[in-house]
């Protein structure tokens, strides 16, 4: 079962029906003590990054996935939602995140419309498993005014707005996506069919 946490801040039904329209079995939830019957848990998220990791550690999601991600479990963080994984975000401030993987959140440059909505092609650098059976230059659909600056040891997929831009990560059993696969049509229901396919 997918479990999709609830902290107040996300399109949760949309992600959860994409996943059941590709036959997965899924449970949002707002309990932290749920997290262990999970076999994958997802974070999304949309909105301010300061309101969204208050919340996640007052509801003590915070020591509860990174319990299940040490015990291997796959984990997806979808747009807000990547971005609370890393050490730190500049979004209205200073912010301090899960540090689940290093990298730092920066607002996006001044030479481009902020925020960044709409549909964007992605470069593809790591294939598996996200992006398996993903063609060349697919565009996904993307809302949001941050972007992620990590090593690029862990990205799995960039692209260009302004300059290029990390959207995809991947490490070990995490993985992450600055856009929204649940709104990017029949590709983004390929990337959640391709993470709901993890073998654990």
């Amino acid at each position: 079962m997918i479990g999709i946490i609830d902290y107040g801040m996300g399109n949760l039904k949309s992600v959860q029906k994409a996943f059941e329209f590709l036959g997965f079995k899924t449970q949002i939830t707002n309990d932290f003590r749920d997290f262990k019957k999970f076999d994958k848990i997802v974070l999304p998220g949309v909105g301010a990054f300061a309101d969204a990791i208050k919340t996640i550690r007052n509801m003590e999601f915070d020591k509860s996935m990174k319990e299940e991600i040490e015990k291997g479990k796959p984990f997806l963080g979808i747009c807000l939602g990547m971005q609370l994984i890393f050490d730190k975000s500049y979004e209205n401030g200073e912010y301090e995140g899960l540090g689940f993987i290093s990298g730092v959140i920066k607002r996006l440059p001044n030479n481009v419309k902020i925020p960044h909505i709409g549909w964007n092609n992605l470069e593809i650098l790591k294939r598996e498993p996200l992006f398996e059976s993903i063609g060349n230059s697919p565009y996904v659909y993307f809302v949001h005014s941050y972007y992620l600056e990590t090593d690029e040891s862990v990205v799995s997929a960039v692209t260009e707005y302004g300059k290029k831009i990390q959207v995809g990560v991947q490490k070990d059993n995490i993985f992450a996506l600055q856009f929204h696969p649940e709104k990017s049509g029949d590709i983004g229901l390929k990337i959640l069919e391709n993470f709901g396919g993890i073998e654990i």
